[in-house]
């Protein structure tokens, strides 16, 4: 097949590319430019999966493997899905996920879209990922090297996506990729590490780039109050969107004992700090959701829920609403935060999500 192959510079990718010549398609290399750090406020250097740097490498490495390379400029459309959720749900006192909005709208968006312009048949990406088929539905499903497995980020995607997409690398481990580039004479390449950051955000640190991206926001983010649950006036803070749920260090108040933001109310500028206890819930509530198949929700209500990245998987009954549904934890889970995604698994597959109110 010809294939548009999804080329960030990094390892994953490259490995995938590569796999795929060995298979015999045709490649056709694409890397997306989706912003700018670099700005006069602020000459910090580049990173992550769309810098400068990172973009010549995946060049280079199309070029060494024999395939043309496109650089696409995505940052108009980045900037309108992407950043502008990003800064305005962390000024209504929440905490998005950004890489699930740039798979959904960018990666199998717009890169579906070039992919009909260079004449390919499918796209592949890099990602810890399988595709399996069950019921006449296609679904994502774990990747086998359960600790490097990113289905989480990749709940958005249609079944319309999925059936134009591979995923190269889902049966391996990431140690059997490491190795494969080394055996394959790119040794650098094999010992390259992995950016955990987001990428739009210098060294991690975004207080200081909502600062730069908000409009008059020294006049919206003001200094208020830490409350208890009971709506006692603990101390100050500096200012809401500095805050997520669960946080424990770097508070600036000292109350004898660890205290951990429990609640954020963007409307009355408080923070409430309570006991690690205090964010424990057996229930939540979700909007914007995707799910593939009602009917087998409907039939068997129990799923495996997780309610970010790195949490286990919880067990879960779901009540399906019109636009959204609920989750009734069987044991309490730790840290429900508005604005993150949980994500639904039956099986090992992914069943569905959804953003979390």
């Amino acid at each position: 097949m010809k294939i548009l192959m999804a080329m960030s510079g990094g390892i994953d990718s490259a490995v995938s590319a590569m796999l795929l010549c060995e298979q015999g398609h045709q490649l056709v290399g694409a890397t997306f430019r989706t912003f700018d750090s670099i700005k006069e406020s602020c000459l910090a250097r580049e990173k992550g999966c769309c810098s400068v740097e990172s973009i010549m490498e995946a060049r280079n490495l199309a070029h060494k493997l024999g395939f043309e390379h496109h650089i696409i400029d995505f940052r108009e459309h980045f900037r309108k899905y992407v950043i502008n959720n990003f800064v305005d749900e962390y000024m209504h006192g929440r905490t998005p996920n950004p890489c699930i909005l740039c798979n959904s709208h960018i990666k199998w968006g717009l890169l579906l879209d070039a992919a009909k312009e260079y004449g390919c048949d499918m796209i592949a990406t890099g990602h810890y990922a399988q595709i399996k088929q069950y019921d006449g539905h296609y679904y994502l499903a774990n990747a086998v090297d359960t600790s490097k497995d990113q289905t989480y980020f990749l709940w958005m995607l249609t079944e319309d996506n999925l059936k134009q997409t591979i995923f190269p690398l889902g049966g391996y481990t990431k140690q059997q990729v490491r190795q494969m580039a080394a055996e394959r004479g790119f040794v650098e390449l094999s010992k390259k590490t992995e950016s955990q950051e987001i990428c739009f955000v210098t060294d991690n640190d975004y207080r200081s780039f909502l600062e730069q991206e908000v409009v008059d926001f020294d006049a919206k983010v003001r200094s208020g109050n830490f409350v208890d649950k009971d709506g006692k006036i603990l101390g100050k803070h500096q200012g809401f969107p500095f805050y997520t749920i669960g946080q424990r260090k770097g508070l600036g108040i000292a109350l004898g004992k660890p205290r951990f933001v429990t609640n954020i109310d963007a409307d009355k500028n408080e923070v409430t700090l309570g006991d690690r206890e205090d964010l424990l819930t057996t229930h939540l509530t979700a909007s914007h959701i995707k799910i593939t198949d009602r009917e087998w929700l409907a039939k068997d209500a129990v799923v495996e829920a997780k309610i970010r990245y790195k949490s286990p998987n919880a067990k879960a009954l779901i009540t399906l609403k019109d636009n959204g549904f609920d989750l009734n934890f069987e044991q309490a889970v730790w840290g429900v935060t508005k604005g993150q995604s949980v994500v639904l698994y039956k099986d090992g597959l992914l069943v569905g999500g959804g953003i979390i109110e």
